[in-house]
C-alpha cells in the first residue's frame, strides 16, 4: 500500500490517493491494484480479496479488523498480520515453545478476540506468535488463524511482504510518481496505470535477457532512447557492438 498527494503548509496531505496491491509471493509484480482516496481506511481494501483455502493473505497491521479476520476464518483464508499495540484480547493457551535458540520464537499462544457486527458480538479464536528479530534487532506480535504450522514459519511468511515494499521503492526511484500531469481522479490512476505498465514490461525485458542488466539501467536507456530505431533486445544483448540497422527494419519500423 502507498500514499500520494498535495501537503500544505502545516504538513498535511490535503488530497491523496492510495494504492493497494496485491503480489503473490513467488512473484515481484503486482497481481492486483485497487485506488482508493487517502481518507479511505485501509481495511475496505479486504473486501475485496478472493477467498479459499490455498490462500495465506500477509498485510500490514494498517489493514489489520478483526471483522476481516472473521471473514478469513469463515471462508477457510489463512491471514498472518501484526497486531495492534493497544488490542484487547482473552488469553486462552499458551503453547510449549521449543527451546532452539536459533528459533527467535519468544511466545505462542492462542487468544480469544471480540468481534462486533452491529449489534452482534462474537468470539473468534486466533494465534498469537511474538518473534524476535535479530537482523533488526526488534520485536514483532503477528496474529493469525494458522494453526498448524510452526511458530517460526508466521514469522518467515510475514518477512515475505517486504516483497511488496521493494516494489514501491523500485517505483519510486524510476518513475516519476512525485507530480501528476492531472488534478482529478481519471487522470491520476491513468499515469498510476501507466508507470505499473511500463514497471511490468521492463520486467519481462530484464528476465528474458541473458546478459545482466540492473533494473535502474534498462529504465534509464529506455528513456534516452525511446524515440531511436534500435533492436532493443539485440543492443542490450550486446550493446559494444555498433548499431546496425538494415532496410527491411528501417521500413517495418516507418509510419509511413
Amino acid at each position: 500500500m502507498s500514499c500520494v498527494g498535495r501537503k500544505t503548509k502545516e504538513v498535511k496531505s490535503k488530497d491523496g490517493i492510495k494504492v493497494h496491491t496485491v503480489i503473490n509471493a513467488d512473484e515481484k509484480d503486482p497481481s492486483l491494484d485497487w485506488f482508493s482516496p487517502a481518507i479511505t481506511n485501509d481495511h475496505n481494501f479486504l473486501k475485496k480479496l478472493k477467498c479459499d483455502d490455498d490462500t495465506v493473505y500477509v498485510f500490514d497491521k494498517g489493514y489489520n479488523y478483526y471483522k476481516a479476520f472473521k471473514y478469513f476464518t469463515d471462508n477457510k483464508t489463512g491471514f498472518v498480520t501484526r497486531i495492534k499495540d493497544n488490542a484487547v484480547y482473552e488469553e486462552l493457551e499458551i503453547k510449549e515453545v521449543s527451546e532452539n535458540i536459533h528459533s527467535g520464537v519468544l511466545q505462542d499462544e492462542i487468544i480469544e478476540i471480540e468481534v462486533k457486527e452491529g449489534k452482534i458480538i462474537s468470539k473468534l479464536k486466533v494465534r498469537k506468535v511474538k518473534f524476535y528479530d535479530r537482523e533488526n534487532k526488534r520485536e514483532f506480535e503477528f496474529i493469525t488463524n494458522l494453526f498448524e504450522l510452526r511458530a517460526g514459519l508466521i514469522a518467515a511468511l510475514y518477512k515475505i511482504r517486504w516483497q511488496i515494499e521493494l516494489l514501491f521503492k523500485q517505483l519510486k526511484q524510476n518513475f516519476p510518481l512525485r507530480y501528476f500531469l492531472g488534478d482529478n481522479d481519471n487522470a491520476i490512476k491513468i499515469q498510476i496505470y501507466c508507470v505499473l505498465i511500463v514497471n511490468l514490461l521492463i520486467a519481462v525485458i530484464k528476465k528474458k535477457l541473458k546478459r545482466s542488466w540492473a533494473f535502474s539501467n534498462l529504465v534509464s536507456f529506455c528513456k534516452i532512447h525511446l524515440f531511436n530505431y534500435i533492436q532493443l533486445m539485440k543492443f542490450l544483448e550486446n550493446p559494444e557492438k555498433d548499431w546496425i540497422i538494415d532496410k527491411a527494419e528501417i521500413e517495418q519500423l516507418s509510419f509511413f
